[in-house]
């Protein structure tokens, strides 16, 4: 929503995007470092957030293996706090991105109405490998490589995602 300075102009908000898998711990935080860092790198000014369907881990910190892939890749994670996505979150967000179909499920019945359900994508749909409609596959309670490979796919769909961002985003 534009907000009006004090000398009458209107300054657009930023763009506004928010990672949703499961629980908030591994693949959405994931994906909004990678991004944020994208965005920071290209000199955009977009807002990145992430969130889980599940309320387990509400206000706890990301899983230690996807902290632990994320430092490995060079992404602080430290400053995680996990949280809930609800319905009223559709408002504060230009685009509502899910890690695997099952979340989009999730939050399509979530949605509030058409405008807010035509917020929401699959990650995977913006991934360069040509292969839509594919999940980022869930690492929690695996080894610790399915983080890493998990962030690398992460990785590819952010950039894949930042090169498809609207004009309004840049």
């Amino acid at each position: 929503m534009p907000t009006v300075g004090e000398d009458g102009t209107v300054a657009a908000s930023p763009y506004r995007i928010c990672f949703v898998c499961l629980g908030n711990i591994c693949r959405s935080p994931m994906a909004s470092v990678v991004m944020r860092r994208l965005v920071a790198d290209a000199g955009l000014d977009i807002q990145v957030d992430s969130a889980g369907t599940g309320s387990w881990h509400v206000g706890g910190p990301a899983d230690h293996s996807a902290l632990r892939a994320m430092t490995k890749g060079g992404y602080d994670g430290s400053t995680h706090v996990a949280r809930q996505f609800s319905a009223r979150d559709f408002a504060a967000y230009d685009l509502v991105v899910g890690l695997d179909r099952q979340n989009v499920r999730d939050l399509r019945r979530m949605a509030p109405d058409p405008a807010a359900a035509a917020k929401i994508r699959l990650l995977r749909d913006f991934a360069p490998d040509g292969e839509p409609d594919l999940d980022v596959t869930d690492p929690y309670g695996g080894p610790d490589d399915g983080f890493d490979e998990a962030l690398e796919v992460v990785f590819a769909a952010c950039r894949g995602l930042l090169d498809t961002l609207p004009a309004a985003a840049r």
